[in-house]
């Protein structure tokens, strides 16, 4: 219903409090509004996805490596189609490129099969083990040396800013109030099973009948305010790479190295974007906000790079970023319903939460209506339509008719990533609207190419303010091209994706 991020909040007491709009956060809020409770989203940033969510790698899982009979297990293998059948609906750029796990060595071969049982375990019956010879004619740019691969077909590239930002504005079309810039500092009240909770924030006190605790890093940092001890977040660093669109033609599929106990370990992958990523490292830290790329990070990267496909470090790097995942002790999500203080924490959600995150909602929703919370009926929510910022489906610029309707659609403000000036226009009038330059790129993908904004850089700042939006045009804006060259961009450098602070 409302998006706030600055002044007093309502004073009202809320059936439900959600902590944390990121993509598990979001997905909640969206799925509670169904069934017509108040409900407020409380987020620390100034923009939904700016945590863990708007750094990952961006593939959706099958689930097929998961610890069999774990929550996690069953809820990424019912996200998965949940949130494929609500990426169809609602334009989420997704692509079903497939996975090969690559075996290197014979150790790693030998552990096929097992992979393949542990597939059928939860309940992926797809993968099949492929020799040398399969595997190069698939991949002819892989590295010398492989032995074979295990093949996952269903596994999917996705755009994780799009997913969050979906799910933020069904939510706040549907009744939500969405408020922005409200750290929570303590959570008091509720001891006596009636009293709401208070949670008290950078902006005031919020008051809720239930409380959701979606923070990722932060979640047993809230956990603890409410006096439980149940797991303890280790921020996982994962860095990244992401190379130059050139560099699009030489992988077809997500490539995997054999899982670890630290994760699937360093992989190779295309972005819906239109460029290729290389990463992440697995790094346990104590600082949650060390999201900086370093040096040897970078450098092991180019290592394992080098073996998976050496021709890739011959393209030019667009933008290096880091994410940090919440690790913890357990293998599991630790996901726990406390009905006497009408709480539920949803910890432990690590990179599968992308893929899992309407599956953990639906959960959720059912453990707060075993806490005795009276949600109704649900609801058919109205279907919402999404900017396309992949690259699988034609972009504005693209499209003659639309850009026929109205000429700012043809307004290259960004050339990099041939962002108009129209879909510019649009995110800052939309429902859950940037309120800076990262969070316009993440909806537009301006300032996130080659250049790194160099030079639309002024011009995209210059459409944040209020006076942009009754110029007719921006001084750098330019007709799109009538058409560009096979290999991406029209005369200018082109790139796509990703950057620094955080994005796939």
């Amino acid at each position: 219903m409302t998006v706030t991020t600055s002044g007093t909040l309502p004073d009202e007491v809320y059936d439900v409090a959600v902590i944390g709009a990121g993509v598990v956060g979001t997905a909640i809020a969206r799925e509670l509004t169904r069934y017509r409770p108040r409900i407020a989203l409380v987020e620390a940033s100034d923009d939904v996805g700016d945590g863990t969510s708007k750094a990952n790698t961006a593939i959706l899982h099958t689930g097929f490596d998961a610890v069999p009979g774990s929550l996690e297990s069953r809820l990424v293998r019912e996200g998965q189609r949940r949130l494929a059948a609500y990426a169809s609906q609602t334009g989420i750029p997704v692509e079903p490129v497939g996975a090969l796990l690559v075996a290197w060595d014979k150790e790693q071969l030998a552990a096929l099969p097992a992979l393949v049982e542990k597939a059928e375990r939860n309940e992926y019956r797809e993968t099949r083990i492929i020799g040398p010879d399969e595997l190069y004619s698939r991949e002819p740019h892989l590295g010398p040396g492989a032995l074979g691969a295990l093949e996952v077909p269903g596994e999917s590239i996705i755009c994780p800013w799009t997913t969050t930002l979906a799910y933020a504005t069904q939510a706040v079309r549907a009744g939500a109030d969405l408020h922005l810039n409200c750290p929570v500092e303590n959570v008091t009240g509720a001891l006596d099973g009636v009293s709401p909770h208070e949670l008290i924030t950078g902006r005031g006190v919020l008051r809720t009948r239930a409380l959701i605790n979606a923070a990722g890093l932060y979640a047993d940092e809230i956990d603890r305010l409410l006096g439980h001890t149940d797991f303890t977040v280790t921020p996982r660093r994962g860095q990244l790479m992401v190379f130059d669109k050139f560099a699009r033609e030489l992988v077809r599929h997500i490539l995997l190295p054999v899982p670890t106990a630290l994760g699937k370990g360093v992989l190779v992958a295309p972005t819906v974007y239109g460029n290729v990523m290389l990463g992440p490292t697995a790094e346990d830290l104590a600082d949650k906000t060390a999201t900086g790329s370093t040096a040897e990070g970078l450098e092991f990267l180019r290592e394992k790079g080098g073996r998976i496909m050496p021709e890739l470090l011959d393209e030019e790097v667009t933008a290096v970023y880091a994410g940090l995942r919440a690790a913890t002790e357990y293998d599991d999500y630790r996901i726990r319903s406390h009905p006497g203080q009408r709480y539920i924490t949803v910890g432990g959600i690590r990179s599968t939460g992308l893929t899992a995150s309407m599956a953990i909602a639906a959960h959720v929703v059912e453990l707060l209506a075993d806490l005795g919370q009276d949600l109704g009926a649900a609801r058919e929510l109205e279907p919402v339509r999404m900017p396309n910022i992949g690259e699988s489906s034609p972009r504005p610029y693209q499209r003659a008719e639309l850009i026929a309707a109205d000429p700012e659609y043809g307004r290259i403000v960004c050339h990099c990533e041939r962002v108009s000036r129209g879909e510019i226009r649009d995110a800052l009038a939309s429902t859950v609207p940037p309120r800076s330059p990262e969070g316009l790129r993440r909806r537009t993908r301006a300032r996130g190419g080659r250049c790194q904004g160099f030079y639309c850089g002024a011009a995209v700042r210059a459409l944040l303010t209020p006076e942009a939006h009754e110029a007719p045009e921006a001084p750098e804006a330019h007709k799109a091209p009538e058409a560009p060259d096979g290999r991406g961009a029209p005369s200018t450098p082109d790139q796509p994706s990703p950057r620094p602070e955080v994005g796939p």
